[in-house]
């Protein structure tokens, strides 16, 4: 069973992204757009959500056991994001030092805050102002658990019409969670699996092994990394090293900062700033999320604006390629608002 135990973290590392996180916002009575986090997870986990504008949720961080959803609701227009807390242990919910091995937000239970990278981040805009809604899974600011995205059609027939294989990523980085390869939840017929069916199947990253995930984290980026055998370099290949079943990862902006790593400064376009070792790795393993600043173009879900969403962590199966691979419809959905085939008016 994995494990989340035993990783309190020691260092605060507050990496601030391009768009600023802000205090959570105040109670609106007439928020009615769902949003749900679901813990799949073998063990508990305690989400903490932010919101950089319009209305959010009452609750901004919970303890949610294995198995449970807590289900709220935000204002059409909200702007936030999602994480997992691990391992926590509060003092009465008034903060007063770290209360989380992962993601922990100035140790309070309701967080005010971001939390402490590494975390994985859920990310919404869901209105625009262009009529449209923008939303991603990030590994920007490192990976800490497995997330996907399932989108909430609110009874509106258009949204319903759009094939949902088209709109639920996952990504599935942490190696004991991860089923094989070839791994389909449809051969019992219209089995649902993360709002999609047989009919709309999801398509799967199939190409990494268990080993593969279980290594993608380069050894100075872990939070946790063994100690360096002999004269204090890691061995490569690093098969023969223990790795831990639970251990997140530092993204290489959050962990050293660097211009190059971060896109800024000097490096602050897609022409000056190129993908790092972690980037590389990071989309290897989870294709449609973000790895880098600029990795818009094969990270970014589009659609109209008008639906809820649920937010899955350790959803099971294996990372999804949906950008990748239903690129054409992606751009049709973009561009027009409905898919070809899928009898949108």
């Amino acid at each position: 069973m994995l494990s989340l135990s035993g990783l309190r973290s020691t260092d605060a590392l507050h990496h601030m992204r391009k768009r600023p996180l802000s205090q959570k916002a105040e109670a609106n009575p007439w928020t009615d757009t769902p949003l749900i986090v679901t813990n799949r997870c073998p063990e508990t986990i305690w989400p903490g959500i932010s919101t950089q504008s319009g209305y959010g949720p009452p609750l901004n961080g919970f303890e949610l056991k294995s198995g449970s959803s807590q289900n709220q609701t935000v204002s059409a227009d909200w702007q936030g994001r999602i994480w997992g807390r691990t391992n926590c242990t509060f003092n009465n919910g008034n903060g007063g030092g770290k209360a989380c091995g992962s993601g922990d937000c100035n140790g309070v239970l309701d967080c005010r805050v971001g939390g402490d990278t590494p975390v994985t981040l859920a990310e919404f805009t869901l209105n625009a102002g262009d009529g449209q809604t923008y939303y991603d899974i990030s590994l920007v600011d490192g990976y800490n658990l497995p997330l996907a995205i399932v989108l909430q059609p609110l009874g509106n027939r258009s949204m319903e019409e759009i094939p949902p294989n088209l709109t639920n990523p996952s990504c599935m980085a942490t190696g004991e969670l991860l089923a094989e390869k070839n791994f389909s939840p449809y051969d019992s017929g219209q089995q649902f699996f993360l709002g999609t069916t047989s009919a709309n199947p999801l398509p799967f990253e199939n190409s990494v092994s268990v080993n593969d995930v279980i290594r993608w984290c380069p050894w100075d980026l872990q939070v946790k990394p063994p100690t360096a055998p002999g004269d204090g370099v890691y061995p490569y290949p690093d098969d023969i090293m223990w790795r831990p079943s639970f251990n997140p990862c530092y993204s290489a902006c959050a962990k050293w900062n660097k211009q190059e790593d971060c896109c800024t400064g000097s490096y602050g376009s897609p022409s000056t700033c190129q993908p790092s070792e972690y980037s590389r790795a990071a989309k290897r393993v989870c294709p449609d999320a973000y790895s880098y600043a600029f990795d818009d173009q094969t990270s970014t879900f589009i659609i109209p604006a008008g639906s809820g969403f649920e937010v899955v962590f350790c959803p099971g199966g294996r990372s999804t390629n949906i950008l990748a691979s239903e690129a054409d419809q992606l751009n049709q959905l973009a561009n027009t608002g409905h898919v070809s085939g899928s009898n949108s008016k």
